[in-house]
């Protein structure tokens, strides 16, 4: 990684809440660990079916998760917007991805973080990786929320108010 980059990577994750609590030196030290990708819009980031085998952290523009319903359609569950996380389920679950992740914005830029890095941070500076643990904790939590509301507006909108 270029000097540039390191420093463009380090000046983000400080102000990124997953550093909140970090040392100037720890999040030096995650900036050495994660990789700097750039995605056109509409350009899959991560591919439905495959396994997950990196987390990636939104540093511009958008990602969107998009979901395969039973009838073929695709449908965005969820945007993931500047810093906030996707792709940790399939990659703490080690199952094949749900959905697919697709960069929103022209210039969608993401850090992505390897499962080969992570389980080196993981015995390197566990502290570190228990602020990602977190973060794969409230992302979660943010999609739940996201869905919970969503089915009960759609509920409220078919059964009407208090009937569902």
């Amino acid at each position: 990684m270029s000097a540039t980059a390191h420093v463009e990577i380090t000046q983000f994750l400080k102000q990124h809440h997953l550093a909140q609590s970090l040392t100037i030196a720890e999040i030096q030290t995650l900036a050495e660990y994660v990789t700097h990708a750039q995605f056109r819009a509409d350009q899959v980031i991560a591919e439905w079916g495959t396994l997950g085998e990196a987390l990636f952290f939104c540093v511009k523009g958008e990602m969107a998760i998009i979901h395969h319903t039973a009838d073929g359609d695709e449908m965005e569950v969820v945007r993931v917007k500047e810093g906030e996380m996707a792709g940790e389920m399939s990659f703490f679950d080690r199952q094949p991805r749900s959905a697919r992740i697709l960069a929103k914005s022209e210039d969608t830029q993401v850090l992505v973080l390897t499962r080969a890095r992570y389980q080196r941070l993981k015995v390197e500076k566990p502290y570190i990786t228990v602020n990602i643990l977190e973060q794969a904790i409230i992302s979660l939590d943010h999609l739940f929320r996201n869905l919970s509301q969503n089915y009960t507006d759609f509920s409220t909108y078919i059964y009407g108010k208090g009937k569902h």
